[in-house]
């Protein structure tokens, strides 16, 4: 009887410790496997000006799912944050420019604003502004998340229509589209800026008591507020690190593209949220971290730029990426339920 108790008990050890490196490595093991696959059909797959331009590629997406991994880690969601990236980065291009009358005709190269440190400040100022506003209708208010974004999707949108008149403005000198285009010898400044913001967010998660705070609001949190967590004050962070991150990614998207425009970071929201997920940050809160979101945006990236190359439709590219998506939410659940 001992040892049949014994042999369950091993068991369920074992069935923990696989569904536990599953959940941590799984998304990393498919990346290996899909990069293996495209480089034996196409071999410039693997060729290092390909690689980089991935890594450009998702340094935008990677940004905004740093912030929006603090959110889901407390059950929230943030669907607004390519609207705030269109607002963010139209504010930083006028204050560049001097104003939103500055669009491309007879007015290209010229810089009559505030200069570069101010656009960028500029741009993370409104990110962070829309980030401290929703954060208070669903901390404070107890709005749902996903009704207080949802608003904040179309109202930031709204917004840049406004500020902008619907035109794009355009037509930087290379001090501005430098941040956004420049290299750092091999290596995009766009994938510097996303890599090092990966390993602060990675080291708050993992080792900081406000990492720990995030987790147990996640996991449960009525039981952190019983244990004396400041819980509205932790979710409205959240919000204000995911508004932080559209600011910047606002400023860093039209340097790139040497335009701001106001239809800018549409369908981003989805994208993101995708890598999220597809990295192991569980929906329900609580369980993930930065390594899986990198991993999640990475994925997505390179079957874009894998598929593109081997010359795949991107109708069958969105039907693909929405598949995964919808896997990797089963997979999450089934883990969880070998768990317990």
């Amino acid at each position: 009887m001992t040892s049949q108790t014994a042999i369950r008990s091993s068991a369920q050890t074992n069935g923990r410790n696989w569904s536990a490196y599953a959940s941590q490595f799984g998304a990393f093991g498919v990346l290996i496997f899909i990069c293996i696959i495209f480089a034996i059909l196409e071999p410039a797959f693997i060729s290092p000006i390909n690689i980089f331009n991935v890594l450009r590629q998702v340094s935008i997406y990677g940004l905004l799912a740093l912030g929006m991994t603090f959110v889901i880690l407390t059950a929230g969601i943030d669907l607004s944050i390519g609207s705030l990236l269109a607002l963010s980065g139209l504010v930083a291009a006028a204050v560049y420019k001097g104003g939103t009358g500055l669009l491309t005709v007879g007015t290209a190269g010229q810089a009559q604003g505030l200069g570069l440190p101010a656009a960028i400040v500029a741009a993370i100022a409104v990110g962070l502004a829309g980030g401290l506003l929703q954060g208070l209708a669903v901390s404070k208010l107890k709005v749902p998340a996903f009704i207080v974004t949802l608003g904040g999707l179309s109202a930031f949108r709204g917004l840049a229509l406004v500020f902008a008149n619907g035109q794009p403005i355009s037509s930087f000198t290379p001090e501005y589209t430098y941040p956004g285009q420049g290299l750092i010898g091999p290596v995009p400044i766009p994938v510097i800026i996303f890599l090092t913001f990966a390993l602060l967010a990675y080291t708050v998660l993992r080792y900081t008591r406000y990492g720990r705070y995030i987790y147990a609001v996640g996991g449960n949190q009525e039981a952190a507020r019983l244990s004396g967590l400041n819980v509205n004050r932790l979710v409205m962070s959240v919000y204000l690190i995911t508004g932080f991150f559209a600011g910047l990614s606002g400023f860093l998207l039209s340097s790139r593209l040497n335009s701001a425009e106001v239809i800018a970071g549409m369908g981003y929201e989805l994208t993101v949220i995708a890598g999220v997920v597809i990295g192991g940050t569980s929906l329900f809160g609580g369980e993930g971290g930065v390594f899986g979101t990198v991993v999640g945006v990475l994925l997505i990236g390179v079957l874009n730029n894998g598929l593109t190359l081997i010359n795949v439709s991107p109708y069958y590219q969105q039907v693909i990426i929405g598949t995964i998506i919808v896997l990797a939410v089963y997979l999450d659940q089934l883990i969880k339920r070998r768990r317990r």
